[in-house]
């Protein structure tokens, strides 16, 4: 297929990856490159094909390598990786890349239930260590005073706010932002349906007809369009023969005539796909489950005063709304002190959603704070109740209550309201 490399995209490779071979004196050159930007956007197929185009081999490193049971085993993967593709470049006479896909599954942090491990600092402190150092990377336990090659690293994934915000400063990343605009998603989707008679002016009616869906939208699209011949050829030989027919075949493997891609009919199917998006979008099951849950697993009854509420936020407003037909309702809880419970609920008032942890003494200097609930806390009776719980449950302990805008994917308020006994 002659599948289409934006322009856009192969600029930004080709000077990133021939600007650190080349020495540019006083010219500090970043060594990572951060390609990021929505899910499904065709990021790493599109780096494959400059790849391609520019015959540059490729060394790569998934965000699933980057956690491991055994402390620092993806920071040596890094080192270990990094070298290999110096050697390389030093052995063929050409341009070599490391790749690091889905940097931000591996080490980021996007909530309070995602564990900041060991690994994950030292996977951070690596890639600094590399983008300031990058001739001079060493194996634990060896050391070897000759300067390696300069190898270019390229990092995809969708927020990389969720990182270490030293590891993508300026200086050491360079951020680029992926977002196919209209024609870039023309010449992709083009290149998709090549082989299928498309002509343009249907393939930009079809990215006009859907033009909210990403490009892998597009390419399962055109898989959905052979379900049809697929599932006729199970119902002719049947159930029972199809694993004898397709795997370990006499005659071959079958052959399938070329589908209907007419534009009506992709339309239709691509209706039907994005009916079952938004199936997944509304279901929002797993809410109703931890909120079962919670409220099956709280430890004591909450004894609450129930009255009604119109009082003054820090804005100067009035929060007034109806639940279930009913005037919303103050919980007020003896357990908590004033000013934790008015805090509950300028947080809910203001759209946030909280949430609880808690540590021991010993990691408190560390930072290691667990979280006590399953799901982010939308409620006001159940933030309460699980406060209380909380406390009693860790009486010992540092507790602190977390305010979180789950729009932005950041915390907006973290409070220590617990302390071990004679600690201030």
């Amino acid at each position: 297929m002659g599948y289409y490399i934006a322009p856009r995209f192969l600029d930004k490779l080709a000077v990133h990856i021939t600007k650190n071979f080349l020495k540019l004196p006083g010219v500090r050159v970043p060594v990572i490159l951060g390609i990021h930007g929505r899910k499904g956007e065709g990021k790493t197929f599109q780096c494959q094909l400059v790849f391609e185009k520019m015959g540059i081999e490729v060394t790569n490193i998934s965000g699933g390598e980057l956690e491991s049971p055994d402390a620092g085993d993806p920071a040596r993967l890094i080192r270990l990786r990094y070298r290999e593709t110096a050697e390389l470049i030093k052995v063929r006479g050409k341009m070599c890349v490391l790749m690091i896909n889905d940097l931000d599954a591996g080490a980021g942090r996007f909530d309070e239930g995602t564990q900041y491990t060991v690994n994950t600092q030292l996977v951070n402190a690596t890639l600094m260590n590399i983008a300031d150092n990058p001739t001079d990377v060493q194996l634990p336990g060896s050391y070897d005073s000759t300067p390696l090659h300069r190898v270019p690293i390229i990092v995809t994934g969708n927020d990389f706010s969720t990182l270490y915000a030293p590891l993508i400063r300026d200086g050491r990343m360079e951020k680029f932002y992926w977002e196919p605009d209209r024609d870039d998603k023309v010449g992709i989707v083009k290149g998709i349906f090549e082989s299928d008679g498309l002509s343009q002016r249907e393939v930009e009616q079809l990215v006009d007809t859907f033009v909210n869906q990403s490009i892998d939208f597009f390419s399962a699209l055109r898989s959905r369009i052979y379900d049809e011949q697929i599932r006729n050829y199970i119902h002719q030989i049947g159930f029972e023969q199809v694993s004898l027919s397709v795997v370990n075949s006499v005659e071959g493997p079958p052959e399938f005539k070329k589908p209907n891609f007419n534009l009506s009919h992709l339309i239709e199917s691509g209706n039907f796909l994005v009916g079952e998006q938004k199936r997944v979008e509304n279901s929002h099951l797993v809410d109703d489950y931890n909120r079962l849950n919670r409220g099956r697993n709280s430890q004591s009854p909450l004894p609450a005063v129930v009255t009604p509420i119109s009082q003054p936020l820090g804005n100067g407003a009035t929060q007034e709304a109806k639940t279930n037909k009913f005037q919303k309702q103050q919980v007020s809880s003896p357990h908590l002190t004033l000013e934790t419970q008015e805090q509950i609920r300028q947080l809910l008032s203001q759209g946030y959603k909280i949430s609880i942890e808690h540590v021991d003494e010993r990691r408190f200097g560390t930072g290691s704070w667990q979280s006590c609930v399953h799901s982010h806390i939308d409620a006001e009776f159940d933030a309460i109740s699980n406060l209380e719980s909380t406390l009693a449950e860790y009486s010992g302990e540092y507790v602190r209550l977390v305010g979180i805008d789950t729009k932005a994917k950041r915390r907006v308020l973290e409070t220590i309201i617990q302390r071990p006994n004679g600690k201030n």
